[in-house]
């Protein structure tokens, strides 16, 4: 009996060391962008075709709803609409999934900081504090910079598809 308990009081113990162990580096998502409402709603096809983006790999189109700076230019936002904390970028990955990060950079979240995407990269990049972020590959783990350093992921969102009078939503 006590050949038994102490058998798997060392299996517990491998089993903690293992999940400590296995969970060390990797990025966290730990909601440092502050809570803010997310909602877009693309309401045909047609309308999606326009403002949203085609599901090629690798693109991309910001949307921010802010004092002052309305992106994309012409998109008609509604009174339910809202874009997040920073701004809303939606991409679409290597295998043509859409994602959606707030614009926010997670290492010091500004609202009028915005993430940027240099030209012919794949990734995007903070202009206050020069920390990169996979957003096409490693669902908006960071790359370089203090966040990486802190292991801050972008923050994430939802899209699915909308219900009867709805072709996209973008939610939280």
């Amino acid at each position: 009996m006590t050949h038994s308990l102490l058998s798997r009081l060392k299996l517990s113990a491998i089993t903690l060391i293992t999940l400590i162990t296995v969970g060390c580096g990797k990025s966290v998502d730990d909601e440092r962008v502050p809570y803010s409402e997310v909602h877009i709603s693309f309401t045909t096809v047609a309308e999606w075709n326009l403002y949203g983006i085609k599901g090629d790999a690798a693109d991309y189109r910001r949307y921010i709803l802010a004092k002052g700076v309305t992106e994309p230019a012409g998109f008609p936002y509604k009174a339910s609409d809202h874009t997040g904390y920073s701004g809303i970028l939606l991409v679409s990955d290597v295998m043509g999934n859409l994602i959606v990060y707030d614009l926010a950079c997670p290492y010091d979240p500004t609202p009028s900081v915005r993430l940027e995407i240099p030209d012919g990269e794949l990734h995007a990049r903070c202009p206050k504090c020069g920390s990169t972020f996979d957003i096409y590959t490693n669902h908006g783990n960071p790359r370089s910079g203090p966040a990486a350093d802190h292991g801050y992921a972008l923050q994430r969102y939802n899209i699915t598809s909308g219900g009867a009078l709805q072709y996209r939503v973008i939610t939280r």
